[in-house]
């Protein structure tokens, strides 16, 4: 299958490298951010990664409440 987007640094990225790295694709080929994303999202389709969350940046663990003395 051939791919129809420049990757960001001029190769296919494996898919350690595409899970660690929030861009995979050459920014100057795109017009706006929306197109971006979309792009974005089919190159992690196509290297068979999940897509990602909405909520990805949030920590799992929970946020323990400040000690407050009265």
């Amino acid at each position: 299958m051939d791919w129809k987007y420049r990757w960001k640094n001029g190769y296919r990225p494996s898919q350690d490298e595409a899970t660690k790295n929030p861009h995979l694709l050459d920014e100057s080929q795109f017009d706006n951010e929306q197109d971006r994303k979309l792009a974005e999202e089919s190159a992690r389709k196509h290297l068979g990664l999940p897509a990602p969350t909405l909520d990805e940046e949030q920590s799992i663990l929970p946020h323990a409440v400040p000690n407050e003395k009265a």
